[in-house]
């Protein structure tokens, strides 16, 4: 059994102020976990609904309005395979979201830090976040994208009113 030590003073002095400085910086942490970049097209309604939903899951977004080849230059450059492709594209944590991917998944691709570019919901599959109502959804896959450009599914949705 261990005998317990009481701290002098200047021992409790640096635990305390190292308590103090620690604490905002974990807050800040958790706050910028949850930080969105998203670039689409302005003319999109569905990136938006996207968006909103996302703001409603407790991201932080960042919007950049680009289209036509601007839009698609971005998705080339973050290594987005062209089957992946859907409207808007997003940056968090190192990972690109492209398309209608659910909260969900984003959060979960954060907290198991696969190795991997990104997650795709590749077309834009109705009834996925900002694509109409979640009971018309069609089933529909969330891939994660390799460093090698190889997908691989991520989540399978079933289309609404099937349960396993």
């Amino acid at each position: 059994m261990m005998k317990k030590v009481p701290l002098n003073r200047r021992e409790m002095l640096l635990f305390s102020s190292s308590v103090i400085i620690a604490a905002p910086l974990i807050a800040i942490a958790s706050q910028t976990d949850l930080n969105l970049y998203v670039v689409k097209d302005p003319q999109c309604g569905c990136c938006t609904a996207w968006v909103d939903i996302l703001k409603s899951e407790g991201f932080n977004i960042t919007i950049e309005s680009r289209s036509g080849d601007f839009l698609r230059d971005f998705k080339i450059k973050n290594g987005i395979p062209e089957v992946m492709m859907s409207c808007h594209t997003a940056q968090i944590g190192g990972y690109f979201i492209e398309g209608h991917v659910p909260a969900r998944e984003i959060k979960r691709l954060l907290k198991e830090q696969p190795i991997a570019l990104g997650l795709a919901a590749p077309g834009m599959p109705l009834g996925s976040p900002g694509m109409g109502p979640g009971d018309q959804r069609e089933a529909y896959d969330i891939f994660v994208v390799g460093k090698d450009g190889k997908a691989k599914v991520f989540q399978h949705y079933l289309k609404a009113g099937i349960s396993v």
